[in-house]
């Protein structure tokens, strides 16, 4: 089992920045990476940026490029996601997940999720 656990979301104006974080724990060992999701009103999930466990590999939709960054904190056991620049499109609930390989089928973890609202 894995748990997560998303804060930092709120509501800021166009422009501004926020930083998510994502506590993890349990059993980690066998988690290859981790990352952020988000899903707008009306629409599906959809991936926002991903961090490989040891952290030298990340990768961004493409929506998102040069304006946010992920990055994973090993003493913390946080994975945070800074947004900078934020548009009225980035309004969403922002997801944290792990990828783990520890059992087959390989599992999705979530966390609850956290609401980022960017105004105009």
């Amino acid at each position: 089992q894995v748990q997560l656990v998303e804060s930092g979301g709120g509501l800021v104006q166009a422009g501004g920045s926020l930083r998510l974080s994502c506590a993890y724990s349990g059993r980690t060992i066998s988690i290859v990476k981790v990352g952020w999701y988000r899903q707008a009103p009306g629409k599906e999930r959809e991936f926002v940026a991903t961090i490989s466990w040891g952290g030298g590999l990340t990768n961004y939709a493409d929506s998102v490029k040069g304006r946010f960054t992920i990055s994973k904190d090993n003493a913390k056991n946080t994975v945070y996601l800074q947004m900078n620049s934020l548009k009225p499109e980035d309004t969403a609930i922002y997801y944290c997940n792990a990828y783990y390989n520890g059992v087959y089928p390989p599992i999705d973890y979530w966390g609850q999720g956290t609401q980022v609202t960017v105004s105009s």
